[in-house]
């Protein structure tokens, strides 16, 4: 964390993250998400030597594991949702992350709204910025098989799931894995689980 400036060039910010890490910018993997508004970012993370992987949507966890040791991904960059980034926020608070982020309106309507509200659209937001407070809590659930997290996986007895919590206060993070049985859920559930 603090190795970035959102408005630092491209090639900078990347050198930055490769001191870092004590790796070569052409050792990074950059995530970026696969849309038009982004071609510039992507050119610019080409042209500096790092390797860019494109998603189509998802943009949360890339960035989760831009914050796991050993995750194979370095730094996530372009312009995503912002219910995302406050999502991410509040993830980084736990992992030790970094978010740089502005407020990019993709359409009038948007920027009508962000104007609205009072909000600077050149103003740069940081994790304080996103999110406040002094203890924060993130939890994800695989639903299906993914980068970081197993779907959920049904046993004859239940199901087991694996979740990604984090806190703030403490720094830490954990792995959990949780098993599910089908007896207890049909007892406390307004759901109807039936087994198999």
């Amino acid at each position: 964390a603090g190795q970035v400036d959102l408005d630092a060039p491209v090639a900078d910010n990347l050198a930055a993250v490769a001191r870092g890490k004590g790796i070569r910018i052409e050792e990074l993997t950059v995530v970026i998400l696969d849309r038009p508004r982004n071609a510039a970012k992507i050119a610019a993370v080409r042209e500096a030597g790092a390797r860019v992987r494109l998603i189509t949507d998802g943009d949360v966890a890339p960035a989760l594991m831009a914050a796991l040791p050993e995750s194979g991904i370095d730094v996530v960059m372009g312009i995503g949702g912002t219910p995302e980034g406050v999502i991410t926020a509040c993830a980084m608070r736990g992992l030790g992350g970094e978010v740089q982020g502005r407020l990019a309106p993709q359409s009038a309507g948007e920027r009508a709204r962000i104007e609205a509200a009072g909000m600077d659209l050149a103003r740069r937001l940081t994790l304080d910025d996103l999110v406040t407070g002094e203890d924060h809590f993130f939890a994800a659930t695989g639903i299906t098989q993914g980068n970081i997290l197993r779907g959920v996986r049904y046993t004859r007895h239940g199901a087991v799931t694996h979740s990604l919590v984090t806190r703030s206060r403490s720094g830490t993070w954990r792995m959990v894995e949780s098993h599910h049985r089908w007896e207890t859920l049909m007892q406390i559930s307004a759901v109807p689980y039936r087994p198999g």
